[in-house]
């Protein structure tokens, strides 16, 4: 019975992935493996080890060739066999000149201006997502839109002087933010593992020692004391209104109280010669 199978469209950023991927260096820091090679032949249970990373072909000869090898020279297990070193790799063919890209197709304006920066500012989001532990947790403050935003900011070949720029310095999002305010991130995703441990660990070891009697009775008396002791100024103005009223009523001034004791006391006006006349 025939099977008809439908075969899917190629996606053009798979493609690119893939194209991107082996345009990578064979050797990198941050990969999982320590070592990559290029040696898809070797098996360790048909081979030994002293034929790893080399050409070999075994020699048909009519003597025992094991008689002719010395062991302080080379290898029992070489016996046999010719070597010789891999041929060095090519090197790879030059990047075609991109495209006018007033003129060029999308796809063209896709691969030769956008993909190539893009493709490796998502890599180093997801490098610093993995660090954030965003895999391992829901709810993460590491945002990758903001990531990318200032990476891609920061490392246009047209601008040299962005590399200590940040995110609330970019103009077009501090326009952004004046009209879309953010609301602060909770404590929960501010604080690090060892903060929030820290805190934590204080916030216990204080409650072990409020939950001591003596210390619970030593708060209890405080407690008492500041009620008592509370107002104590108004205690005190309420004790002198019953001594002596009017005790904080404030005196006139001297100078004054004496201007209206005098007799005769009458305002002094200042009269201009045509009105003496």
């Amino acid at each position: 019975m025939a099977v008809i199978v439908k075969v899917p469209e190629k996606n053009l950023w798979s493609e690119i992935c893939k194209d991107f991927d082996s345009r990578r260096p064979p050797f990198r820091d941050d990969d999982e493996q320590s070592v990559r090679t290029e040696y898809v032949d070797f098996d360790p249970s048909k081979h030994n080890p002293v034929f790893y990373g080399k050409m070999h072909e075994k020699v048909l000869a009519d003597a025992d060739p094991a008689l002719d090898i010395d062991p302080a020279t080379s290898h029992p297990a070489c016996a046999g066999f010719a070597f010789t070193e891999k041929p060095p790799a090519s090197p790879p063919p030059p990047p075609p000149d991109a495209p006018n890209k007033d003129k060029c197709s999308p796809r063209e304006y896709l691969e030769h201006y956008i993909f190539p920066w893009l493709l490796p500012a998502i890599e180093d989001m997801l490098r610093q997502a993995k660090k954030e532990k965003c895999l391992e947790r829901k709810r993460t403050k590491f945002n990758a839109l903001d990531y990318l935003t200032e990476t891609l900011y920061k490392k246009n070949p047209l601008h040299k002087d962005r590399e200590n720029v940040t995110l609330e310095e970019i103009p077009f999002v501090k326009e952004w933010l004046k009209d879309h305010p953010r609301p602060p991130l909770p404590l929960s995703l501010i604080w690090t593992e060892d903060e929030a441990t820290q805190i934590i660990q204080n916030y216990w070891r204080g409650f072990l020692v409020r939950k001591d009697p003596e210390v619970q009775e030593l708060r209890q008396w405080q407690r008492e004391w500041r009620e008592e002791t509370g107002g104590i100024q108004d205690k005190v103005s309420q004790f002198w209104d019953k001594k002596m009223p009017g005790w904080d009523t404030p005196t006139p001034n001297a100078s004054e109280d004496q201007l209206n004791k005098e007799e005769g006391n009458a305002p002094i006006t200042v009269k201009s010669p045509s009105q003496q006349t």
